[in-house]
Order: structure tokens, then C-alpha cells, then sequence
């Protein structure tokens, strides 16, 4: 973006908010925006969580990496939509940071390729980090750009890009290695489990994100808070197919399944006390989902593991 800032390009930043970003997504934005406002880009959020889910994450014309990424139809889906948005923002092409040879899957010469053909953009892609190593794109053919004043970036090192940064008082950026939750080998089972019970839907990408999962007996998921943090991230979340209870003493905040089974919903109010100040000879009144049951933790967390999803 600064790139092109640099020759007098207005550029509009679009953040394609699919939910998999490595931060809470409020964080991402407020991130975002910082850098925005640094180099002198207008940003705009642009949710696709539901659309993402139901079009790309399953099946994907051109598969997985190594986890559950599914990165050139990924890549291809925000370049089609960057495409659809041209007129409303009256912009006449499209710019991305890909590099060729960063990424083995998506930044290889022929994924650049697939990346195109998929996304029906063929031409209108510009990738000014590795211009210079890629055919004229439309806007260097028009003069909208001056070629010679982008880049030959290439190959998985950083440091060229890191020297920009420290050339232009960039100072705040994410670690090259980070991103997308779904090139994590965890975070990916917890899908791989989820989906063999339940289906995936929008309120379950953050919900995975946090706690410890259980699978109950009957069937019902139940995820208990490892910490303060996570007991007010819990907390923040819109839920429709869960239900959010908490213990009569200091400790976690617990979701459940809403149509858990009575035995199911015991046994994560064990589960949950066990994680908590509560001792194992004691009885604490639990309410999960207006039922109360009269219940003692696990003696030890061993036991309370034996349900662990993942």
C-alpha cells in the first residue's frame, strides 16, 4: 500500500474479516487502523465470516495446506469480492501483498496463477512486491503505475520488507510467521472434532478460539475458561446454539451445548468445579440453563481430562 501511496495512489485498505485472524478481531481492526492512519490509507471492514464458511472453508476447489487452509481459493474469494467492490469504491484495480515464493502452498508462481483464473481478475491483480517478477498487470500497462518504481521481492526472507518498514517509521507489524488460525495444527482439530458432531457455523470460529474443550458422553460440547482473560472473552461471545453458566465460587466460566442432555449438563458442572476453588468433599449448587444440580468436583483434573475433545 505505502508503495503506491508514494507515487500519489489514493488506496483503500479492505480487511476481509473471515474470523480465523490469529487476534480477537476487535484488536485486528483497532490494529489495522493504526497502520492505516500512519500511512495515509483509508480502511474498510469488510465481514465475510458467513459466506466464507459456507462457500470456501469445506470445499475448496483447490484444497488444504498442511492444517485445514484452504489458502488459493481463500486468497481467490477476497480478490473476487475486491473485484465486485471496484465501482462502489470508484477504484479501477487491486493491489496485494503477495510475494512469489513466500508462502509454499499460495505464493508460488502457478497458485498466483490459480489465484487469478479463480477470482475472474485476471489482469486487474497488481502485487507490487514482486512486480518486476510478473508479467504487466493492466494498471502498469495504462500508466496508472509506474513499473519501475515497484519491486523484486521474492523467496520466504523478510528483510527487504522489514527495511522498508524501518525506512518509512513502520514500527507496528504483525510477525511474518503469524495470521491465519486456520494453518494451526489445534486450532484445526478442534474443527475436525467439531464437525464430526455438530455443524460449523459462524459463532463456533470464535468459540474454538478459547478454553478447554470437552466432548460429553451425550454428545453435548462444553468449553471451560483457562483464565480471567478468557472467562470475559467467554463472556463477549453472541451465542445461539450455547449456553454460558458460572459456579457459586471463584473460578472458570463455562459454555454448553444448549441441548445437552441432564447427565451431560452434571458432568460439565463437575468438569467445570473441578477447574475452580472447589473442594472434592464439598456439594456446590450449579445452575446450567435454568436446571440447578447439587454437585462436587472430580478429586483430580486427570479425571475431569477423560472428556478432553482435543
Amino acid at each position: 500500500m505505502k508503495l503506491l501511496i508514494e507515487q500519489g495512489i489514493e488506496v483503500i485498505a479492505l480487511h476481509f474479516d473471515t474470523g480465523f485472524g490469529g487476534k480477537a478481531e476487535k484488536e485486528k481492526q483497532e490494529y489495522l487502523q493504526r497502520v492505516c492512519d500512519q500511512i495515509g490509507a483509508k480502511l474498510e471492514i469488510v465481514n465475510i465470516r458467513d459466506q466464507f464458511i459456507q462457500e470456501i472453508l469445506f470445499d475448496p476447489k483447490y484444497g488444504y495446506g498442511k492444517n485445514f487452509n484452504p489458502c488459493i481459493d481463500c486468497h481467490a474469494n477476497m480478490i473476487r469480492i475486491a473485484k465486485a467492490l471496484l465501482p462502489k469504491y470508484d477504484a479501477k484495480f487491486i493491489i496485494s501483498g503477495e510475494v512469489i515464493g513466500q508462502r509454499p502452498m499460495s505464493q508460488r508462481p502457478d497458485a498466483l496463477k490459480k489465484v487469478e483464473n479463480l477470482s475472474t481478475a485476471d489482469g486487474l491483480i497488481l502485487r507490487p512486491l514482486s512486480a518486476k517478477l510478473l508479467p504487466p498487470t493492466i494498471p502498469e500497462r495504462e500508466g496508472w503505475v509506474d513499473r519501475e518504481k515497484l519491486l523484486d521481492i521474492s523467496g520466504r526472507s523478510r528483510h527487504k520488507q522489514m527495511e522498508l518498514a524501518k525506512k518509512w517509521g513502520i514500527e507496528e507489524y504483525e510477525s511474518p510467521s503469524g495470521g491465519c488460525l486456520l494453518t494451526d495444527q489445534n486450532y484445526s482439530e478442534k474443527i475436525r472434532e467439531h464437525i464430526k458432531y455438530d455443524s460449523f457455523d459462524v459463532e463456533d470460529i470464535d468459540l474454538l478460539k478459547w478454553g478447554r474443550h470437552f466432548r460429553l458422553p451425550g454428545g453435548a460440547k462444553l468449553v471451560v475458561s483457562r483464565n480471567k482473560d478468557e472467562n470475559e472473552r467467554l463472556k463477549a461471545l453472541k451465542l445461539t446454539k450455547y449456553v454460558l453458566f458460572s459456579l457459586p465460587l471463584p473460578g472458570p466460566l463455562s459454555v454448553i451445548s444448549k441441548n445437552a442432555s441432564k447427565e451431560d449438563k452434571e458432568l460439565a458442572g463437575r468438569i467445570a468445579l473441578t477447574y475452580s476453588k472447589a473442594k472434592p468433599e464439598e456439594y456446590y449448587e450449579v445452575e446450567i440453563a435454568e436446571e440447578k444440580f447439587k454437585l462436587s468436583p472430580f478429586e483430580s483434573k486427570e479425571e475431569a481430562q477423560r472428556y478432553f475433545a482435543v
